[in-house]
């Protein structure tokens, strides 16, 4: 019998408040114990289970729509989690529980964000902020300032993703989104400072970065990237120190110091080998296959790229593959190679038909059709389609992206170093490494962004119940250089919280219903309370 079908029979005869309080709880711990061995899905129906069976305690409903939340934020069901979230944020507000209201507006927030509702994220997010300084909660302060510089990181890099533009060269808009998330990531680290808590220094640094990295301020991102590698190592933390260097080597790229550059992609290769991620390791040969390209070093170009394409075909990464057969056709060509180029350009050609990409085509067919004329060999006409998207590679002034086509066919000084895979290719679904016992942290759309706000939102939701809004202590477990993992191997409580569900109960039942002086509202698992007269 599956453990969701497990839940549902124990709960087949516990419908009513009678003893459905003490079900309650019982299927509310195993509802989390599983999700902290990381099946959230079992454990969102041991959580279902516990609110049929209902409970007149306010606080023990709290926690389980808190960890419900979560489970489906997990499960990328973002609806569900935004809904049991502000179940939770009103069951806070009837409380008057003011630190419940700042921790469940900072979960409904953080679950808008992922959204895309950037905006509402924003109002939950300052009212977190808010509620901390009132409550004077340094902790939970910080937390409020690294969300409230992930909203508007993450809408910045929404808009700007529409024009393709390089970094420093976006709108107005974005770049004013970009310099308010640089404010709040900024008064985070010098609050963390002075909590003395260097894994969420590193965290920040590392989020610094990557916004200057999108303001086109190469040095500062550098600064901040260095700061961020230092904490990684000190943590020993072989993924965070991956990413520290992989971003070191793009800021460096655009300063045009590309041994730097290439050193820093070097120890990115090694360290995802070490981690036997093969989709970054593919990555970081793309990457030095462009920055030796800038190096006008070909023959070392070529034997990166091919890397590249081997890792990209056995991943079936047909974005990737075709990136790698561009690459290799410029590479080639570049040496005189013409039959060599001639045949990645084709199988470029053959790609971007494959997958639709319209500017992909006409670039790989300006290519054909060039290294055909140089071989002297006939059909080297572009169609009438490509030629009338070729034509508008030489207007004065070009959209952004097809300048962007038009700059990497001309000249490979310009070269734009990009991820193995594009937008949204590279994530793996939640709901899909759940059978892993591990919840794989989300990959991000941009190389820049690889020390993500995502990251660190995952870290948050996967905190423990006595994180979430039972307990009047703020948690402390929240470090940066922390895979985001649910495994109970990785999950074991820390010395400083031990509190998991029970324990925050304890002491709490003579908060009923019949004891709030509140009216309650219709919310789902909530019993009238038990008669309590002689």
């Amino acid at each position: 019998m599956s453990l969701s079908a497990s839940a549902d029979n124990l709960t087949a005869d516990n419908q009513n408040c009678g003893d459905g309080g003490n079900m309650c709880l019982e299927l509310a711990l195993e509802g989390e114990r599983l999700c902290k061995a990381g099946d959230c899905r079992a454990g969102v129906a041991f959580f279902q289970a516990a609110i049929r069976a209902g409970t007149d305690d306010l606080r023990t409903l709290s926690a389980i729509f808190s960890q419900l939340g979560n489970a489906y934020f997990y499960l990328g069901d973002y609806n569900k989690a935004m809904q049991y979230h502000r179940h939770d944020l009103t069951l806070a507000r009837t409380m008057g529980d003011k630190l419940g209201e700042a921790k469940s507006s900072g979960n409904l927030g953080n679950t808008l964000k992922v959204m895309g509702k950037f905006d509402e994220a924003m109002i939950c997010c300052k009212r977190h902020l808010e509620i901390s300084r009132e409550l004077n909660d340094k902790l939970s302060e910080g937390r409020a300032l690294y969300n409230l510089g992930n909203v508007y990181h993450a809408k910045g890099k929404h808009i700007g993703r529409v024009g393709q533009q390089d970094p420093g060269e976006f709108p107005e808009d974005v770049r004013a989104c970009l310099q308010q998330a640089v404010q709040y990531y900024e008064e985070n680290l010098s609050l963390m400072r002075e909590l003395n808590d260097t894994a969420a220094q590193g965290r920040a640094c590392g989020n610094l970065g990557n916004t200057y990295y999108l303001l086109g301020n190469f040095q500062q991102a550098i600064k901040y990237h260095q700061e961020r590698l230092k904490i990684a190592r000190e943590f020993g933390d072989k993924a965070a120190e991956r990413r520290a260097n992989s971003n070191l080597g793009n800021s460096h790229i655009f300063l045009g110091e590309f041994e730097t550059a290439a050193e820093h992609y070097k120890r990115t290769l090694v360290l995802a080998q070490e981690l036997g991620d093969r989709a970054v390791e593919a990555q970081a040969y793309y990457s030095l296959g462009n920055t030796y390209t800038l190096l006008r070093d070909y023959p070392t170009a070529i034997d990166y790229h091919i890397r590249h394409l081997i890792i990209a075909q056995q991943l079936m990464d047909r974005v990737g593959e075709g990136r790698a057969c561009w690459s290799l056709g410029n590479a080639h060509s570049a040496m005189g190679n013409h039959e060599k180029a001639l045949y990645f350009a084709t199988k470029h050609l053959e790609i971007s038909k494959e997958l639709g990409d319209p500017l992909g085509q006409a670039t790989a067919q300006m290519n054909v059709s060039d290294l055909r004329k140089a071989l002297g060999m006939p059909g080297g006409e572009l169609s009438p389609d490509s030629e009338q998207l070729v034509a508008s590679f030489a207007q004065p002034s070009p959209g952004p992206a097809l300048r962007r086509y038009r700059v990497r066919r001309e000249s490979m000084e310009q070269l734009q170093l990009i991820k193995l895979t594009p937008d949204g290719k590279n994530r793996t679904p939640v709901s899909n490494s759940l059978n892993t016992n591990a919840i794989s942290e989300p990959k991000l759309d941009h190389c820049d962004d690889e020390d993500s706000f995502f990251e660190l939102l995952s870290r948050f939701q996967s905190e423990r119940m006595d994180d979430q809004r039972c307990s009047l202590a703020v948690p402390t477990d929240n470090k940066e250089n922390k895979a985001p993992l649910i495994n109970s191997a990785k999950l074991t409580p820390n010395s400083e919280a031990q509190d998991d569900l029970l324990d925050l109960i304890v002491g709490m039942q003579s908060k009923r219903m019949d004891e709030q002086r509140v009216a309650l509202p219709h919310l789902p698992g909530l019993c009238p309370p038990q008669g309590t007269g002689g």
